[in-house]
């Protein structure tokens, strides 16, 4: 139950140190934007700093070229090929009553922006010799996300959780999507009422694809044991273990 998290930080690289910073130094759970990122200096770390890179002006430069496409606006009019956008004239009474079929429609034809090639997330547990469990999850956030869009890494029980009586989740995946079920969260519990940690994984998961059948993501589970497993959707999912009886870390892939 000690968390802590930063949100929408520019020009300091190192997001997991400060969200580390806010849960030792403030009885805070959350700090976002420019005073996120005041804090993470003032506390010490290194900034402000150009976080800019080579590759990633060049997917913005060809990102523009494209008109700006794609993007995660929706039911809105581009005054120019990139914006700014204003949000389209109101419905007509007459059309501004949905069925519960339209809107289930709407649901699951919502795309999905996230891949392995536009994504960045790292999520990991780790259990020290006392048997105490910490988790923590740092991504750059959705490529192309409107500014000021805060995803489901810094919040607590959907991008990450953890009971040191029950183990840990971590998760990666169209976050927009995955933060309104707070599935770390779920796999935890679940976990505490007894599943083992693939079904925990599974169960959690599957929550969101009964919803939002095209959305991408994926967990993973760990029990207090040491016991582990991962779940997906949309894609391949990877991750790897190490333990102090292993030589190297080991590879699990997890087939959707």
């Amino acid at each position: 139950m000690e968390v802590g998290a930063v949100a929408a930080m520019r020009y300091v690289k190192d997001g997991i140190k400060a969200a580390r910073l806010v849960m030792q130094h403030t009885e805070h759970t959350l700090l976002v934007g420019e005073k996120a990122s005041a804090f993470a200096i003032s506390m010490g770390l290194p900034g402000p700093s150009n976080l800019s890179s080579s590759e990633s002006m060049e997917k913005w430069t060809k990102w523009r070229e494209n008109h700006c496409q794609p993007n995660f606006w929706k039911n809105v009019v581009p005054l120019g090929s990139c914006g700014p956008y204003h949000a389209k004239s109101l419905l007509s009474p007459s059309d501004s009553t949905c069925s519960k079929a339209t809107l289930v429609g709407s649901i699951k034809s919502r795309p999905s922006h996230i891949g392995i090639h536009n994504h960045d997330t790292i999520s990991m547990a780790v259990i020290d010799k006392l048997g105490q469990i910490a988790v923590g999850t740092s991504t750059n956030g959705a490529t192309f996300k409107i500014p000021g869009r805060v995803g489901d890494g810094p919040i607590a029980g959907s991008a990450a959780y953890a009971d040191s009586k029950v183990g840990a989740c971590g998760a990666t995946g169209d976050g927009d999507i995955m933060m309104r079920f707070l599935p770390c969260y779920q796999v935890v519990e679940s976990m505490r009422l007894g599943m083992e940690p693939k079904l925990a994984a599974k169960d959690a998961i599957s929550r969101i694809a009964r919803r939002f059948p095209d959305f991408v993501g994926a967990v993973f589970a760990i029990n207090r044991d040491g016991m582990h497993a991962g779940a997906c959707h949309g894609w391949t999912f990877q991750y790897s273990v190490r333990s102090s009886d292993m030589e190297d870390v080991k590879i699990f892939t997890v087939q959707p």
